[in-house]
């Protein structure tokens, strides 16, 4: 392997940390005040644009619905004059001088008619009034602006169109308030000319909207109604727009068209031949104002309404804008997710015909030498025997290293108690996990070794199963396959969905792309020179196993996963543990996605690792993870302001495309399908604390902080054989947590949960047990600050490790290192 460099001097990337102290992790709480912020800022746009733009919106004239009553509404009013002041009080109307018209224009502005609307106008030297929407003002304030400028008049036309006599008091209040800032903002000016939408002549008043007319009233605003209805709405045609927009006799008119809300061609085609037809009977063109004769209805505004305005039209073009950018993030979310469920299926079936199908490749012959395994503890007595005794049970030669990292629940004197031959216990001062795992390196015998989780027990093949990809030189690491052991609950089934389906079906993809990022410390076989040319375990991230494997695919060796070295481990059993789990995990990924960035530009396997391996684990487990808030977010905003059945049915096509997933990759597992029906609960839960992980985790990275080790919750789910040896019985009242071990056909003479017969020897114990859950163990500070994103750049090689001395690791640690 001509790529794989050989070191003796050692790397100042791999060696141990020198930095010293007890400075105390400074965790970066101020990004959760920023995101809360955030989210109540989001939240509060997204419902101020869902509310002005989906909840009314400019609708035909004849959608209100058939009138009320109209015993309330005066008589004056009822046969007087379109312009309605002092409603609250004395109402009063007035009349459209003789052949004078008022032309006004509703719904706009538009920003493809309004222009032209305007344009007939000036070509013919006639003003006219426009009864605007607020949130159109809000879309064009240059349209707004342009009226103005051109001597037209504005009024209010509410600001989302809708029925003001059905609405509360509070929100007419806000409708007209709403559109009076925004043209404030707009244009500069305010003016008290409303005419509510749905309301067009006198008689067509009721009760209900004469209750509108007097609360505007009391506000000052003088409703505007007319005496000839265009309906251009309709879009009839122009002649019969032309024809109905015509007055009969000399009697001055207020003339209703719109210049938004649709195709207004007609109304344009209109216009243009109306003016002149008119002009050429002796009528004069005027704005509603100076038709009946009103004193500036329109004036400028104040300095601070002029600001509220332009801050209520920032808002909701950052709403507008918000919403934009959520469609699209939503857009690509989806189209990563399905491309990621398409490209890891597709993987996952070839990877299966290649290592099952009659075209599947054999590793050589058969791996029989003795192997190394080593278990680093830290208070693990709840399942070190568990773990141990399931290696002795092993049909493979094994030597079992377990390295006791400064235990203070018994566990070294645990192990040693069971007298097990081919058991060694070493005793070191807490220095951590790599340090422990240096410590079994340095002390095995054997060239090739297994490291296990000390909560972790295997199958009796898996030892032998894992260890045989290594008849191929080039194979240096295999991944095994961990499997949830305690699945009682919701929060355990999850966590074993997300192994068979999140976990397994990736290292399948990252075993035929010859890209595997991690090899779990759960189950995982390694060549030990291979470590040994690396310097060993390298303790700057605190994903120490996937820093090794990827230290490894860059030293040229290949990576590959072997889903039949089947291995039980204890998963957290509550919110709280998970996090702590999982956000280390996720942050000590990152740290080694920084540290081997250099293998983008490397080639032959560190290439592999780097445009293929790290490509992919930025893009589906931190930027997807990253876009997750955005599809709820506007799966929420969906369900309220625009078509839930729509919002329903794409969220059903996303469960259904993680279901058939599930599926296949639980049939793939040898597993049952049944945990999958808590897969749509998953969604509402354990995806946000995910994605929330995720978060937090970039947030720290970015900060520069660093985090400390946390150690997992024992609970004593796996059971130990009964040594024949020396007779010791599990305790009567062990209680074992059920799960299935029927994946990849495995034989019945092992069942690490159910209640076995009798055993032979040391080969096949009896009985698992559990022992006392010891006291929760307070997670202890990791020593020195860090910065996440300063990790070594290029990579130099794979330095020997130190010799040991013997059972104590040497390093800086100065505080309880845990895992």
């Amino acid at each position: 392997m001509s790529d794989r460099r050989r070191r003796n001097a050692p790397s100042r990337h791999n060696a141990p940390s020198r930095r010293r102290g007890r400075t105390g992790q400074v965790t970066p709480r101020t990004h959760w005040l920023l995101l809360s912020v955030f989210v109540v800022t989001l939240s509060t746009a997204l419902l101020l644009q869902g509310y002005t733009h989906h909840m009314f919106g400019v609708t035909s004239d004849d959608v209100a619905g058939a009138r009320g009553r109209s015993g309330a509404v005066p008589a004056q009013v009822t046969h007087g004059g379109p312009v309605i002041a002092n409603a609250a009080g004395s109402a009063h109307t007035a009349r459209v001088k003789a052949r004078t018209v008022a032309l006004t224009f509703d719904d706009g502005p538009d920003p493809r008619w309004t222009p032209r609307v305007l344009d007939v106008l000036r070509r013919n030297h006639v003003h006219a009034t426009f009864f605007v929407v607020g949130t159109e003002v809000v879309a064009h304030p240059e349209l707004v602006r342009r009226i103005v400028a051109d001597g037209h008049q504005i009024g209010i036309h509410t600001f989302t169109h809708p029925d003001l006599s059905r609405l509360a008091p509070w929100q007419r209040s806000l409708e007209l308030r709403e559109t009076q800032l925004a043209v404030a903002g707009a244009a500069g000016v305010t003016t008290a000319l409303l005419r509510p939408p749905f309301t067009v002549r006198n008689d067509m008043l009721d009760d209900a909207d004469w209750a509108v007319l007097k609360q505007a009233g009391t506000a000052g605003y003088v409703t505007v109604l007319a005496t000839r209805d265009a309906e251009d709405w309709r879009r009839p045609g122009t002649d019969r727009i032309l024809a109905r927009a015509t007055p009969h006799g000399s009697a001055g008119q207020i003339v209703v068209m719109h210049d938004g809300g649709g195709d207004r061609s007609q109304t344009v085609a209109a216009l243009s031949a109306l003016i002149p037809r008119l002009k050429a009977q002796g009528f004069r063109f005027a704005t509603v104002g100076d038709a009946v004769g009103m004193a500036a209805p329109v004036r400028h505004a104040g300095f601070g309404d002029h600001l509220q305005g332009l801050a209520l039209i920032k808002v909701l073009q950052a709403g507008d804008w918000t919403v934009w950018l959520l469609g699209v993030l939503m857009y690509a979310a989806g189209a990563v997710s399905v491309l990621r469920a398409v490209v890891v299926l597709v993987a996952a079936r070839r990877h299966r015909r290649l290592r099952k199908g009659r075209r599947g490749r054999r590793w050589g012959a058969a791996v029989t030498e003795p192997v190394s395994v080593i278990v680093p503890a830290y208070n693990e007595s709840a399942g070190i025997e568990a773990a141990v005794r399931s290696l002795l049970a092993s049909d493979h030669p094994v030597e079992i290293i377990v390295v006791d990292d400064g235990s203070t629940d018994g566990t070294a004197d645990l192990v040693e108690a069971l007298r097990l031959p081919g058991v060694r216990v070493i005793r070191q001062e807490n220095a951590g996990k790599p340090a422990a795992l240096n410590t079994g390196l340095t002390a095995a015998t054997c060239d090739l070794v297994v490291m296990v989780d000390g909560d972790t027990v295997f199958e009796p093949e898996t030892v032998r199963t894992i260890v045989q990809p290594f008849a191929d030189p080039r194979v240096g690491a295999v991944s095994g396959n961990a499997k949830v052991v305690n699945r009682g609950g919701l929060l355990g089934r999850w966590q074993h969905i997300e192994y068979v389906v999140g976990f397994n079906l990736d290292r399948r993809l990252f075993d035929l792309a010859e890209c595997m990022p991690t090899v779990p410390g759960a189950v995982g076989a390694f060549r030990r020179q291979a470590l040994l040319d690396l310097g060993g375990v390298n303790d700057a991230t605190l994903a120490e196993d996937t820093d090794l494997t990827m230290a490894l695919c860059r030293d040229g060796w290949r990576v590959v996963y072997e889903e039949g070295a089947v291995a039980w481990t204890e998963a957290p059993a509550s919110l709280n543990a998970l996090w702590r789990q999982r956000y280390r995990w996720c942050y000590g990924t990152l740290q080694a996605m920084w540290k081997h960035r250099g293998a983008l530009v490397q080639r032959g396997a560190a290439g592999k690792l780097g445009r293929r391996g790290l490509v992919y684990l930025l893009l589906f487990q931190v930027l997807l993870p990253l876009l997750a808030p955005v599809v709820d977010v506007f799966a929420l905003y969906g369900l309220v302001f625009l078509d839930p059945l729509r919002i329903i049915g794409l969220w059903f096509a996303f469960l259904l495309v993680q279901l058939l997933m599930g599926l296949y990759a639980f049939r793939l597992d040898g597993e049952s399908p049944g945990p999958l029906w808590s897969l749509p609960l998953q969604q509402f839960v354990y995806r946000q604390l995910m994605y929330l992980v995720v978060i937090q985790s970039v947030f720290t990275a970015v900060s520069g902080s660093r985090l400390r080790w946390q150690r997992m919750e024992r609970y004593g789910s796996l059971r130990a054989p009964t040594d024949a040896g020396t007779g010791r019985q599990a305790p009567p009242d062990a209680v074992a947590e059920p799960a299935p071990y029927d994946a990849f056909q495995q034989p019945g003479t092992y069942d690490a949960l159910q209640q076995p017969g009798t055993y032979d020897a040391l080969q096949q114990p009896g009985t698992y047990g559990t022992l006392q859950q010891p006291a929760p163990y307070g997670t202890l500070q990791q020593p020195g600050t860090y910065d996440a994103l300063q990790q070594p750049g290029t990579y130099d090689g794979r330095p020997p490790v130190a010799p040991h001395p013997g059972h104590r690791q040497p390093g800086p640690y100065e505080t309880p290192q845990s895992y």
